[in-house]
């Protein structure tokens, strides 16, 4: 929540200074806002229900990391990995769980029409609180206009960047044949083994939700102790 007040505070304070009524026919919205994650669509939101008139430009799927690649589907996998544990300790309090498996592809399949539907209560708080969306790559070319995958300008009094980040594919050598969290959640089947580089509370996790899951997994740290 720490993030998305700080980028509504952004929004807000980029509002300040001029009026929400527009007054130039060149520049159509108040605010321009960048990213459809969680920070991005609170921020365009709570700017339109002050009365501006905000666009928000997204080129991939609204919702963010939070939605698309990270919390709502590692907590989906989480899940999973918790009803296998508990499976097998359920012998000594006298439940017989006859070939019991884990399919991988039918979580991932599950998994994608839960997203879809989060996507979708997205798209409809932006629509409803009056935010027009425009989908593909936005790049400035000033600081009053964006430009959607390099062809459609939007202008607009105010921009707020809202992209969030990405994972680091340089930070070792050879890296860049690893998978990333990203990857990770997008697997259709369970690997036999796994090597996790790093032992912060995103490693850990993975870790654990796919040793649950049936991998054997082992993790590779520089420090004296995890999750420093």
């Amino acid at each position: 929540m720490a993030g998305v007040k700080s980028w509504i505070a952004l929004a807000l304070g980029a509002l300040q200074g001029f009026p929400v009524t527009m007054t130039d026919a060149s520049v159509p919205f108040d605010l321009v806002v960048i990213g459809g994650g969680s920070g991005g669509v609170a921020s365009a939101r709570r700017a339109a229900a002050h009365g501006a008139k905000v666009a928000l430009v997204e080129r991939d799927r609204l919702g963010g990391t939070c939605v698309i690649r990270g919390c709502v589907p590692k907590k989906l996998m989480m899940y999973a990995a918790k009803f296998g544990r508990e499976l097998a300790e359920a012998g000594p309090y006298g439940w017989t769980v006859d070939n019991a498996r884990f399919s991988l592809a039918t979580w991932q399949a599950n998994k994608r029409v839960e997203i879809d539907r989060l996507e979708g209560i997205y798209s409809r708080m932006l629509e409803n609180s009056g935010v027009t969306v425009f989908r593909g790559n936005a790049t400035l070319s000033d600081s009053q206009t964006v430009m959607v995958d390099g062809v459609t300008p939007i202008h607009g009094k105010r921009v707020l960047i809202a992209t969030g980040a990405r994972a680091n594919r340089h930070a070792v050598p050879g890296i860049e044949h690893a998978m990333t969290s990203d990857d990770l959640l997008d697997l259709s089947e369970v690997p036999k083994r796994l090597g996790v580089l790093g032992a912060g509370y995103i490693a850990l996790e993975f870790a654990s939700i796919m040793q649950g899951l049936g991998s054997s997994v082992t993790v590779f740290y520089r420090d004296h102790l995890p999750l420093r």
